[in-house]
Parts: C-alpha cells; structure tokens; sequence
C-alpha cells in the first residue's frame, strides 16, 4: 500500500499488515510509525490525497480559534495510535485560505476524512479522544 512519510512527504510502498515492528521511509529513513499530523498546504495537499491508500484525516484549524487550540493536542494524540492505518494532518485556514474555499469550511474545527483522494465524510467541532477514535477507526 502507498504511504506518505509524515516527515518528508514521499511516498512508500509498505506491504499491508495487522502489526508493524519496523517501517521506514525509502527516502529520508525516517520512521514511518511516527503517526504525528503533517501540515498541508495548497503545493502539498493534492499530492498526499492522490498518494495514500489509508484515509486521510485533515483537522480545518485557525490559530485565533479558542475550540481549535483545545482540539489540537486530542487530534496529536489520537494520530499516535493509528500508525500505517491513517494519515492525519492539519490544514491552517487562516494561511490556507484557498484550501479552506476549495473544501467549503464554514465552521472550525472541521474534519473531512478523504479516501482515494474523495472526501468521504465530514463533521464539524471539536471531539474528545474517545469519540475522534471512534470516529476514525469507520474508516479503517
């Protein structure tokens, strides 16, 4: 299955398992079990959607919003125990006004999950860990 390094951003080809001991990147060597949210950007976002065969969990933030600054570390943490099973990443609005039109934010947070580039869902607000890995693990 295709794999996006969380640290360099290229793509890796990982055989599918229910467990991983070892996986690193074929490029920068880093390891691919380091499930912390990458930041996309308008010059990255189409490359990581189009290049992951685990679904994407993208976190719509702005750094002046008081319920999104209270996600953020449930959103890091859960991302901890979904390695090689999901990719999850942040999307600034405030930065990225572009992807926050192109995605029709109207509210922050918002999550979309995308899979084989297609959003196929969203929800809006914050959650607490339990629920976001409840949420995530649908996807799966």
């Amino acid at each position: 299955m295709k794999i996006i390094c969380q640290h360099c951003l290229s793509i890796n080809n990982v055989p599918k398992k229910d467990e991983y001991k070892k996986a690193n990147c074929g490029n920068c060597k880093n390891s691919l079990l380091e499930a912390k949210p990458i930041e996309l950007t308008s010059s990255n976002i189409d490359k990581v959607l189009n290049n992951s065969d685990v679904p994407v969990v993208i976190d719509f933030w702005a750094p002046w919003c008081g319920p999104c600054k209270a996600f953020a570390p449930v959103f890091t943490n859960t991302a901890m125990g979904f390695p090689l099973k999901a990719l999850f990443a942040k999307i600034d609005t405030e930065q990225e006004q572009f992807l926050g039109s192109r995605f029709k934010i109207r509210s922050i947070p918002t999550l979309i999950v995308f899979k084989d580039g297609k959003e196929i869902e969203r929800v809006s607000g914050a959650m607490d860990e339990t629920n976001l890995e409840s949420f995530v693990r649908k996807f799966i």
